[in-house]
């Protein structure tokens, strides 16, 4: 790889790169908050709740005040709900400091809550315009096939190694555009699923995988734990136009976010009738509402969902539709049961 290939994929960069909300911008809050959706989530996906979030939340002084339920009704749906408690907590550290905005060296932005050495990069390079890199999937996906490296990508090394050549490539002057045009021939050619758009491709002449007509061997992929399947049945009680949800433990999988009641095991509709007997429930019938299945990264949930009738209020927080939609968030796993409701 040498300079004119960085040439190539600048030039190609500013011909193809989409037109997104955040490029459209050098602040460091944006660009983070951009940043930080966009792990895990599609961008097509990301484009409403950027938004939405900014309206919201315009600055680091607003994320650090507001209350962990608003933050996560901001953030309900895009699941990863971590990121953006990591924000709040990132935000208050900053204000914490006596700064205003985000610091803008390497060291102080590491060490801030939430931020990795690729958002890192991202928001140095992009926001403030320096030459520090951002190593994603897509930057290794792409390097792994240009050299025909079939050592681990996700090894601290191997990243160390490439950083430092992709370092050595950087300039000043499109440090932003270096880190984005990156990411885009990523996410546009060098594709991660299916085969990738080779004859568009700026890297072509380089690529090694390209003359060998090994691109799909690249990354090599390492074997992957079983994802493990977990059976639940959830409850949806309602009282006339109301519904009643619950918060969860503020420790493992979904922390603090809000949910319908469920057992950790399948039931039949006759083993509901009687388990609702059986706690004293008040109610009028139980109708079947569906089987649910929600995929998260090391777990699947496969879930019967039923609404019960009930006669009698019990304690706790029932409520309206309204109020489930804009006040109290709701993992993806329930939102998809609510929306069966609907």
């Amino acid at each position: 790889m040498k300079e004119n290939d960085i040439v190539k994929l600048l030039n190609w960069y500013s011909i193809n790169k989409r037109n997104l909300p955040w490029r459209h911008t050098d602040d460091s809050y944006k660009i983070w908050i951009s940043e930080v959706m966009l792990q895990q989530t599609r961008v097509e996906a990301v484009k409403e709740y950027y938004h939405r979030f900014l309206v919201q939340l315009p600055d680091i002084e607003s994320l650090a005040a507001v209350s962990e339920d608003n933050l996560l009704k901001l953030w309900e749906g895009l699941g990863y709900y971590s990121r953006a408690r990591n924000l709040k907590k990132c935000a208050e550290k900053v204000l914490s400091l006596g700064y205003k905005k985000l610091p803008n060296t390497e060291e102080e932005i590491k060490n801030l809550p939430g931020i990795g050495p690729y958002t890192a990069g991202a928001i140095l390079s992009i926001a403030y315009h320096q030459c520090v890199p951002a190593i994603d999937g897509n930057v290794m996906r792409i390097l792994s096939r240009v050299f025909e490296d079939s050592r681990d990508m996700l090894k601290k090394s191997v990243q160390e190694e490439y950083r430092s050549l992709l370092k050595s490539f950087m300039k000043e002057k499109y440090a932003r555009d270096f880190t984005e045009s990156f990411i885009e021939l990523g996410a546009l050619i060098c594709l991660p699923n299916g085969t990738p758009k080779c004859l568009e491709c700026p890297f072509r002449s380089i690529c090694k995988s390209y003359k060998h007509h090994t691109m799909l061997n690249y990354p090599v992929k390492r074997n992957k734990k079983e994802r493990k399947v977990e059976e639940k049945t959830v409850f949806v009680f309602q009282y006339k136009n109301t519904f009643f949800i619950q918060k969860r433990n503020n420790t493992g999988l979904l922390a603090s976010l809000y949910e319908f009641p469920n057992e950790a095991f399948k039931m039949s509709l006759e083993e509901v009738n009687n388990y609702l007997l059986q706690h004293n429930y008040f109610f009028s019938s139980v109708f079947y509402l569906g089987e649910f299945r929600h995929i998260f990264s090391h777990v699947e949930w496969h879930m019967n969902a039923y609404v019960i009738l009930l006669n009698q209020k019990f304690k706790g927080l029932f409520l309206e539709k309204e109020d489930i939609e804009t006040k109290y968030s709701l993992p993806t796993a329930f939102l998809k049961v609510y929306q069966k409701i609907k």
